[in-house]
This record gives structure tokens, sequence and C-alpha cells, in this order.
């Protein structure tokens, strides 16, 4: 009886703290930031789509599937937070974005920041397996 008193709060997996991660705002998750960057989005989708199917076509249905599975392995593996940020090269490898430069690979980096302070790796790992809730705290040095 006394369980129907309370209401479960999961801080952990769904960020629904307005307080620590502020108000949600229905128009931008609807819409983009820009008027271009939905039609952006959906051409980049319609071309990873049509090579898709080129490679279907010219090496079997078995070739973009095995592709497909490296992609999601490559994408979960990161290094553990503190000082040193996962690069994700291997995904940027597979999917061919690593030979692209843009704008954000040279300016405005936030590490490169003079207030930067890094993450507490201890506090990380804790959080990433489930042992702490909340988002990951900077350190105190």
């Amino acid at each position: 009886m006394e369980d129907s008193k309370f209401i479960p709060h999961q801080i952990g997996g769904l960020q629904n703290d307005a307080l620590r991660f502020g108000l949600d705002g229905v128009k931008s998750d609807i819409v983009g930031a820009h008027p271009l960057q939905s039609s952006l989005q959906s051409t980049a989708r319609m071309e990873e789509a049509m090579k898709r199917q080129c490679k279907v076509n010219l090496y079997g249905t078995a070739f973009p599937l095995k592709e497909e599975l490296d992609r999601q392995i490559l994408s979960r593996f990161q290094r553990p937070p503190g000082p040193i940020p996962s690069s994700m090269l291997g995904l940027e490898t597979v999917t061919g974005s690593v030979d692209h430069f843009g704008f954000e690979d040279c300016l405005n980096d936030p590490r490169e920041s003079e207030t930067f302070r890094p993450l507490d790796m201890h506090h990380g790992m804790e959080v990433r397996l489930g042992l702490s809730k909340g988002p990951v705290y900077p350190s105190i040095i």
C-alpha cells in the first residue's frame, strides 16, 4: 500500500529533470535549426539508400547487412570517460567520414578552451555502469 504513494523518477535512463537538463522544447524536436537542415538530412538518407541498393545489386544482400553490423559494433565502442576523448576512428573509417574535414574539426573545440575542466573519470564510469545516477560532473581539479 505504501508503494502507491511514491512516483518513480528515473534520472539515469530518461532526462526528464527540468532543473538538471533544462526545459524540453517541442518545436525544437520537430523542426530543425534551419530550413535547409531537413533537406540536407533527407538528401543524406536518400544518398545512403542509393549506395546500399548499389551494393545489394553488385555484391548481394549479405554485404550491406555485414556493413551495417560493423557500423553498429563500432558505434558502441568508446573509451572510458576522462581526459582523453573517444575519437570513434573505426566508425569514421567505415563510414568514410574520416576523409571529410569540416569547420568543426579545426575551430571552436571546447577541450581547447582555457576554462575547460575535464570530467571526473570515476564518476563517469559509475554512471556508465549504472552504479550512480545523473550526468557526469566535471572534476574538481
